[in-house]
């Protein structure tokens, strides 16, 4: 029964919409019961024995981390047992942090060859923390910029155990089971429809019939046949259709291994609250310190383990992992902490409100920081908001930007922007949830292909794209806080390439950009556009303070 209070009462914490700027320093976020993990306490031993007791006595934390005694540091040790039984500690070296090919990460042999098939042979940084992370059984919270591979980092781990790529299988299986065995949730039918084709592109065209997607907009009845007929191992869907497929009896996810919750600061929104209470209570069980559990139906069902993933953790999140998960470790490129160390102190009210009001603002901005691309350009133009569309096109013409995307907070403005970018002889189209499916397939097909050159759209409809193409994201309404203006910047400069911010703001406004500017430690340089040229009017030397703190 607590742990159900609990769940109810992180969903109805505070939304991201509504966090306030706040003059904080990106250092002091962690001030309090900040504590390191060791790579000893995760089971991960290193095959250096020769060195001293200085360099074997290091251990992981945040580079923010200064000067943290010894004396604090916790172990965090994993006492998961799957439904078929405990599982063996899996001796990993400490070097796969480092990894330079999938091989070294104890994938199985069948997964590697698939993953070469398809071009996959160096992982990200945050694809070598977390894969070894995930398959040692702990319940994780990943996090890592958009772009950054977040999906690859938790598939690869289900599929090693999940399906016909897994290590062994048992004799008469042949990668088939009846059950469910992991639940992926996305927060949109995008991003849903974009980890089934990359769950698709790993298993090729013979398997692909074990994920089936489970997402709103679609025919219900066809889905429900597909799940009886194909009897998938990996389902994929949004909340709602989860929810109501589930409460239907047509989905069964009481043995299921695996939860993921894919981009889950969106997931804690008021509107999912129903759905996700569903989800957490049919999706196995949470795992826990007592192995063997109560008697009777909740004993049946496999301890899960659980995945949560996004490119921010505000503390909304972290709460919820907490409730969610066992002992969750917040997974970062090449770094691995215990998540109750960075727990703000203090009581925290129905609301979400906590007394340590700096603490969180100062997680929020910590966690927006880490959340950017490191190779993106960020400036900001100042101008009216009548002309702030043809601001926009000037901007495009400047940067030569081949595929845009423009952010605006309002779902009515958008046809009317598109109107007056395609007067101006621009080929633009809009993207909100009132098109339906088709219409937004339609139009993502068109801009992917290059159809479309500026896709206008909100801040919930953009998230979970993967253009790898989009090469500019210009704010024409200013985000409302650093978390949703690091998700709008990161569906540019992904997986390393170059990408531009361009934010147009009123003079009245700029005082806002300053301070997510001052938040995220990151310049944000004033321009304008002239003669067909990108004119920087703010020397970019006048802010090396922030330019060292990013670094």
């Amino acid at each position: 029964m607590p742990a159900l209070i609990s769940s109810r009462l992180l969903i109805f914490g505070e939304s991201l919409s509504f966090h306030k700027f706040s003059n904080v320093s990106r250092n002091t976020w962690f001030s309090r019961s900040v504590c390191s993990l060791s790579l000893g306490s995760l089971g991960f031993n290193s095959d250096i024995e020769s060195v001293d007791k200085k360099d074997t006595s290091e251990v992981t934390r945040l580079s923010s981390f200064k000067g943290v005694p010894k004396s604090k540091a916790k172990v965090v040790r994993s006492n998961v047992i799957k439904a078929a039984g405990a599982r063996s500690s899996l001796e990993v070296d400490s070097s796969l942090f480092n990894a330079k090919s999938f091989s070294e990460l104890g994938l199985p042999p069948l997964l590697i060859e698939r993953l070469e098939s398809q071009g996959f042979r160096t992982p990200t940084d945050v694809q070598s923390t977390a894969i070894p992370t995930i398959l040692k059984d702990h319940d994780v919270v990943i996090q890592s910029y958009t772009g950054s591979g977040k999906t690859l980092a938790y598939l690869l781990p289900i599929l090693s155990e999940v399906g016909p790529l897994k290590e062994t299988l048992s004799d008469g299986e042949n990668g088939k089971r009846t059950d469910i065995e992991a639940v992926i949730v996305a927060p949109s039918r995008e991003l849903g429809m974009q980890i089934v084709r990359e769950f698709e592109k790993i298993l090729g065209p013979a398997n692909k019939k074990m994920v089936q997607q489970l997402v709103g907009g679609a025919n219900r009845s066809r889905q429900e046949e597909a799940l009886k007929k194909n009897k998938p191992a990996i389902v994929v869907g949004t909340p709602g259709r989860i929810a109501e497929i589930s409460a239907a009896g047509k989905l069964h996810t009481h043995g299921c291994r695996f939860l993921v919750l894919d981009e889950v600061d969106q997931l804690l929104s008021f509107n999912f609250r129903e759905d996700m209470h569903r989800i957490l209570e049919h999706v196995g069980r949470k795992a826990s310190a007592d192995s063997h559990g109560p008697k009777g139906s909740v004993a049946k069902r496999a301890e899960r383990q659980t995945i949560l993933v996004s490119a921010t953790v505000p503390f909304s999140v972290i709460r919820a992992a907490s409730s969610w998960g066992r002992n969750p470790l917040l997974v970062q490129a090449k770094n691995v902490i215990p998540l109750d160390s960075i727990l703000p102190s203090g009581p925290t009210t129905l609301s979400g409100n906590s007394t340590s009001t700096n603490s969180t603002s100062n997680l929020q901005s910590h966690s927006a920081i880490e959340s950017l691309p490191p190779s993106l350009k960020h400036y900001y133009c100042v101008t009216k908001l009548q002309h702030k569309v043809d601001a926009l096109r000037r901007c495009v013409h400047a940067l030569d930007a081949k595929s845009v995307i423009a952010f605006m907070n309002h779902t009515r403005q958008l046809k009317d922007t598109v109107f007056k970018l395609e007067a101006r002889g621009m080929t633009a189209s809009e993207l909100h949830g009132d098109l339906g499916k088709l219409g937004r397939a339609t139009t993502m097909k068109k801009f992917k292909k290059g159809e479309v050159r500026i896709l206008v759209t909100n801040e919930l409809s953009a998230r979970g794209l993967d253009v790898a193409e989009c090469d500019l994201v210009v704010n024409l309404d200013l985000p409302t806080d650093t978390i949703h203006y690091a998700h709008r910047a990161g569906r540019t400069g992904r997986l390393g390439r170059k990408g531009t911010v361009v934010t147009m703001c009123e003079e009245s406004e700029v005082f806002v950009v300053r301070k997510l500017q001052k938040q995220l430690g990151i310049p944000i340089l004033a321009c304008e556009f002239t003669e067909g040229k990108l004119v920087i009017t703010e020397e970019e030397n006048a802010l090396p303070a922030l330019r060292a703190a990013r670094a």
